[in-house]
């Protein structure tokens, strides 16, 4: 009995770091919003523990934070760590996308030119952001890595506190399928240096598209 419900438990403690985990992403949970335990267990009509057990693990992702009078909240990334980021993913899925051009198979290119397809003629915010985490997962495992996926993993949870994907960003999807496109031909070309220096150069188009949502967000309503 007493197994059955430590396995309930952390059954609904999965399931509340993953609602958790959804609202980070979609910005519904904003970086500085602290998480009451009471008030989550009442949304989610769950106990206070799978509660704590959620927000443990968002803790150990580096997701939340502990602040003294506040408790557990949000984190906020300042400007210098949302460049770190984004240096760090030049870095690692650059990589990535070198590799992938001498490891990837037919299947795995196929896959990514269909999936860049879905993504062209998506409009859906949230359609836009699971086609392209789709497209650049399927490249990642296709760089036949390991230890690199774990790194690019851990990597995008810290990305999530940035908010939605910015591909909502005016004519960014349309610049991202462009660029999708240019890699997937190097990728298909067996082109590592070319696939590399085509991944950076999205990523830098991710990275001035993001900077761009930041600033508008962060603008003085007298400006507005």
């Amino acid at each position: 009995m007493a197994s059955e419900e430590a396995a309930t438990g952390s059954s609904q403690g999965t399931g509340a770091y993953r609602r958790l985990l959804e609202e980070i992403r979609w910005g519904a949970l904003a970086p500085g919003t602290r998480l009451r335990e009471t008030d989550l267990a009442e949304r989610f009509s769950m106990s206070r523990t799978p509660i704590r057990e959620a927000i443990r693990q968002l803790e150990a992702d580096g997701l939340v934070v502990h602040l003294p009078r506040q408790g557990a909240t949000i984190r906020t990334l300042d400007y210098p760590e949302i460049m770190e980021l984004y240096e760090m993913r030049v870095v690692l899925e650059g990589t990535a996308a070198r590799m992938a051009a001498q490891a990837a198979s037919m299947i795995e290119l196929a896959e990514l030119r269909t999936l860049n397809e879905e993504l062209a003629q998506t409009s859906e915010a949230a359609r836009l952001y699971e086609l392209n985490r789709q497209f650049h997962l399927t490249l990642f495992d296709a760089a036949k890595n390991r230890f690199l996926i774990r790194a690019i993993s851990g990597l995008q949870k810290t990305m999530m506190i940035l908010g939605p994907t910015t591909l909502i960003a005016p004519d960014r999807a349309a610049e991202a399928v462009k660029e999708h496109y240019a890699i997937l031909d190097a990728l298909e070309a067996r082109d590592g240096d070319a696939a590399e220096a085509l991944m950076r150069n999205h990523l830098a188009g991710a990275h001035r598209a993001r900077i761009r949502v930041l600033r508008q967000r962060e603008r003085p309503v007298e400006d507005l």
